[in-house]
């Protein structure tokens, strides 16, 4: 609501109005603007409904230049607070990528939603995950709205266009599968037993033994490995950023768990902790080390990106199916199916903190599996 009072010049007497205008966003206070110089009351409420029109349009006061950069600055300032470091990369790509480059320069009070559902359109074309883009991109109009900077999203209804073989089935399904069958992993293994350092080989084993991620893994240290109990603790994961590791907080507090060891994965983890010792007494342990348990040389973590390079290799090298690191952990988690494990134990085991995402992703267990869907329907009816 506006206020309008009187003022006496040397001119005579003029009206002027009070509007409060909303949230500046940079400092999180409300803000107010003035208008002087009507010469009647009836004008300066005139003033004061059309700039209340323009508010409710989405335009506010001093806030007619902000770009969507602008925008995505102050936001995201404020968001990254919140979540790790890891995340903060992550969306500091999305946004260079695909967001910045179509909306950074434009002023957010002039973007629309047919402009926003032709950019959605043009993304779906080079890339799968545009509806993760469409969702980033959506937190900064949503700040918009929450900051008083716009009064609409126009990104609000616009739809993520379904490729065509979402639509129409043209070409027969082809075995996209990112998971290894039992057979598989059989000689898998034995090649990175026969081809691969014991370290190696012991990683990709607890991969595919414990469905565990690499960054959990790769932070492992040798106080988290029970030996007598046959337990593994995972409550951390690791990070590189500016050529320095970290430890952090893994996504969830259901990705904090204690697992169980079979007896071979712990022989193997035995082993490497043996000649881990006699390295490093060879070489004379580093004291300002932390005592991970699969590192380089000179005591410190390996690179994320050193497993994906290792399994490419092997695959091309021996034609194998190709798969990827993640792929692993789908291994996992599908051949416990295959061995009868439900639907809990598999989410507990991988730390899914929702048991959705535990039916979601692996609703495509193993070929195994899905006949002997039949056979159980076949033997309940003929009971």
């Amino acid at each position: 609501m506006a206020s309008f009072q009187k003022y006496i010049t040397k001119h005579g007497q003029l009206w002027l109005f009070k509007m409060d205008t909303g949230i500046n966003p940079a400092t999180g206070k409300r803000q107010t603007t003035t208008r002087r110089g009507f010469k009647t009351k009836k004008e300066a409420q005139l003033a004061a409904s059309k700039l209340e029109e323009e508010l409710q349009s989405g335009i506010l006061i001093n806030n007619n230049n902000l770009t969507f950069y602008d925008v995505f600055i102050l936001w995201f300032n404020q968001h990254k607070k919140s979540i790790k470091l890891s995340t903060i990369k992550i969306i500091e790509s999305k946004f260079k990528s695909h967001i910045l480059p179509r909306f950074g320069q434009l002023k957010i009070k002039d973007i629309n939603k047919i402009y926003c559902q032709k950019q959605i359109n043009e993304i779906a074309l080079s890339i799968k995950s545009v509806n993760d883009i469409k969702i980033q991109a959506n937190q900064v109009f949503k700040y918009a709205i929450k900051m008083d900077i716009i009064s609409k999203n126009p990104l609000e209804h616009v739809t993520v266009p379904k490729i065509k073989q979402e639509i129409v089935a043209d070409k027969p399904i082809t075995d996209t599968r990112n998971y290894w069958r039992k057979d598989e992993i059989q000689n898998f293994l034995e090649i990175t037993k026969n081809e691969l350092t014991l370290r190696d080989h012991v990683l990709f084993h607890l991969l595919i033994y414990t469905g565990a991620r690499k960054g959990e893994l790769l932070a492992l240290t040798w106080e988290d490995i029970d030996f007598k109990r046959g337990t593994l603790r995972l409550w951390k994961t690791l990070f590189h950023s500016n050529n320095e590791h970290i430890f952090q907080q893994p996504k969830t507090k259901d990705s904090k768990r204690l697992i169980s060891l079979d007896t071979k994965t712990l022989a193997l983890l035995k082993k490497w902790r043996i000649a881990q010792l006699e390295e490093e007494f060879a070489i004379g342990k580093r004291k300002d080390k932390v005592n991970i348990v699969f590192t380089k040389a000179d005591g410190s973590p390996l690179r994320l990106a050193y497993l994906n390079e290792k399994l490419n290799i092997l695959i091309k090298k021996h034609k194998l199916h190709p798969i990827t690191i993640h792929g692993l952990r789908h291994t996992h988690a599908s051949l416990l199916f295959e061995a009868g494990a439900n639907i809990k134990e598999v989410q507990e085991r991988l730390g899914h903190s929702d048991i959705k995402m535990t039916m979601n992703i692996y609703t495509h267990v193993t070929d195994t599996v899905k006949e002997q869907t039949a056979s159980k329907f076949q033997m309940y009816l003929e009971q």
